[in-house]
C-alpha cells in the first residue's frame, strides 16, 4: 500500500518552487472568507515565508481584512496600531517586535515576521483607515499584560472603572512576573482565594461602558478584548489544577471567540487569515484528539462558521533544523530535525522525489488510500529530537484534516531578532523574494 500511496501523492501534488506555483491554491482560497494557515513547528523559516506569500496575495488581490495569529493580544495590538499608522504607535517594525518579551520570543520576534509587518505598514500607507489590513493576537496567556493595559487606558481616558480594574490587578499582584503559573500553583496548594469574581465583574462593567471608549476607532474593541482575556486567562490557569476541565479546550474556545469578535468588528463582509500551529487549525475530528473530546479552532470554524467556507492549509517537512527549547523557558537552540519516520505523511511526501510540494486534498478524494490515520509530525516550542518517535506524530486522516498541504523537503530554523542576521544572506524564500 505504501508504494501506491507514494505514486498517488506524486501524481496529485505539484512542485513548489516560487510564488507563481501558489496559483492553484490561491484560486481555491479566494472563494473563502476564512483561511487557516498552519505550521508543524513554531520555529521553521519556510512556514513563515510561505504563509507570508499566501497572506500577501489574499490581502492584496482578494480583499482579506486581517491576519490573526497564535500570539498575545496586547503585543499584537501594538503591531496592529503600527501597521495601520495609528497615532502614538511605534516608529518601526523592529521597535514594535522587540517589545515581545514572553517566552518563546523567537516565535514572533523574528526577521520573517519583521518582513511581513514592514509589508503591511507599506501596503496600508495609501489606504483609508477602514481599508487598512490589521494584525491581531488570538491567545489567552496575557493575563497581567491585559489587566495592565486596561488600567493604563482608564487612567488616561475614563477613571470611572479604575477602582474595579485596580481590584483585579491587586488580586493577581502577589503572584509576580510569572503570574499565570504562580496563580495556578497557589490553587494547587488548595488556597481558597481565587480572582474569578474580580475579573468577571471587570468584564461586565467594561462591556456595559464599551460605547464610551471612543478615543479611537479600535479602543472599545481593545478594552473589551483585554477584559475577556483577563476572565478567560484566570479560568485557563485555574483549569490547570482541575481534574474535570480541559485547559486546551478553554484556550481554543477563547481563540475562536476572539476570532468571532474580530469578524463582527470588521463587518459582515470581513475576510480573515489565521496563523496557528497545525494542532490548532487542522480539524481535530480527523485526529486522535477526538478520542478524549479535545477540540480545536479548525474544528470549531467548520462547525460554527460554514457560511465563511473556511479553508485549512497544513504544513510539514521531512528533515532540517528548527528553533526550539529543550524545556519550557530554556534558551532557544537551532536543533536538528531528523528524517521523518517510515510510513509517516512526511516520509511518503519525501518518497515522491519531487522536493517541496503543494497538494490540494481534493485530488485525493477519488481514492481510499488515505482514509485511515497516518502519522503526521508536530513539533512544539519544547522539542527533543532524539525522542520524537515517541510523541511527535499525530495520527491523522489527512484529506479530512486539511483542504491543502504545503510540504518542505528540507527546512531550516527561523531567524530570531535577538541574533544578528545579515538580511542579504537570508534564503531566497524570504518574503522579499516574492
Amino acid at each position: 500500500m505504501e508504494q501506491e500511496r507514494i505514486r498517488t501523492l506524486g501524481a496529485a501534488s505539484q512542485k513548489l518552487e516560487n510564488a507563481m506555483d501558489l496559483d492553484p491554491l490561491i484560486e481555491q482560497l479566494s472563494h473563502s472568507k476564512l483561511v487557516l494557515l498552519g505550521e508543524a513547528s513554531h520555529g521553521t523559516h519556510e512556514y513563515y515565508t510561505w504563509r507570508t506569500a499566501i497572506s500577501k496575495r489574499l490581502i492584496e488581490k482578494h480583499g482579506f481584512n486581517f491576519i490573526a495569529v497564535e500570539g498575545d493580544w496586547p503585543d499584537f495590538y501594538r503591531v496592529n496600531r503600527y501597521v495601520k499608522h495609528y497615532e502614538n504607535s511605534d516608529y518601526s517594525s523592529v521597535e514594535v517586535l522587540k517589545e515581545f518579551n514572553r517566552w518563546p520570543t523567537w516565535m514572533w520576534a523574528n526577521w520573517e515576521i519583521e518582513a511581513l509587518v514592514n509589508w503591511l505598514h507599506k501596503h496600508n500607507a495609501g489606504l483609508s483607515v477602514h481599508k487598512r489590513a490589521g494584525m491581531y493576537g488570538l491567545d489567552v496567556y496575557s493575563l497581567w499584560e491585559s489587566i495592565e493595559a486596561i488600567v493604563d487606558y482608564l487612567q488616561m481616558n475614563d477613571r470611572t472603572l479604575l477602582p474595579s480594574a485596580k481590584r483585579a490587578m491587586g488580586c493577581f499582584e502577589p503572584f509576580g512576573d510569572e503570574m499565570g503559573m504562580a496563580y495556578a500553583r497557589s490553587l494547587q496548594r488548595f488556597l481558597p482565594k481565587t480572582c474569578e469574581n474580580e475579573v468577571v465583574s471587570l468584564l461586565s462593567e467594561i462591556k456595559n461602558r464599551a460605547p464610551t471608549f471612543n478615543t479611537d476607532i479600535e479602543a472599545a474593541l481593545n478594552m473589551e478584548q483585554n477584559a475577556h482575556i483577563a476572565k478567560n486567562a484566570e479560568k485557563y490557569y485555574r483549569s490547570m489544577v482541575s481534574a474535570n476541565q480541559s485547559s486546551w479546550n478553554l484556550r481554543d474556545h477563547h481563540m475562536m471567540d476572539t476570532l468571532v469578535r474580530l469578524l463582527h468588528f470588521h463587518g459582515p463582509d470581513a475576510k480573515a487569515i489565521i496563523w496557528e500551529h497545525n494542532t490548532h487549525v487542522g480539524d481535530a475530528r480527523a485526529t486522535d484528539m477526538a478520542l478524549d473530546s479535545t477540540i480545536n479552532v479548525g474544528q470549531l470554524v467548520r462547525e460554527q462558521l460554514p457560511s465563511y467556507n473556511p479553508k485549512i492549509v497544513g504544513f510539514g517537512s521531512y528533515q532540517g533544523t528548527v528553533v526550539a527549547g529543550s524545556e519550557w523557558g530554556a534558551p532557544m537552540r537551532n536543533m536538528h530535525v531528523p528524517k521523518a519516520i517510515e510510513g509517516s505523511w512526511e516520509h511518503l511526501m519525501h518518497q515522491t522525489g519531487k522536493g517541496d510540494q503543494l497538494l490540494l486534498m481534493d485530488e485525493l478524494q477519488a481514492t481510499d488510500l488515505f482514509k485511515d490515520p497516518i502519522g503526521h509530525r508536530a513539533i512544539g516550542v519544547v522539542y527533543h529530537p532524539n525522542y520524537e518517535k515517541i510523541g511527535n506524530y499525530v495520527p491523522s486522516v489527512m484529506p479530512e484534516r486539511y483542504d491543502a498541504f504545503i510540504y518542505i523537503d528540507t527546512s531550516e530554523g527561523v531567524h530570531a531578532m535577538d541574533v544578528y542576521v545579515d538580511k542579504s544572506q537570508l534564503p531566497e524564500t524570504y518574503p522579499w523574494a516574492f
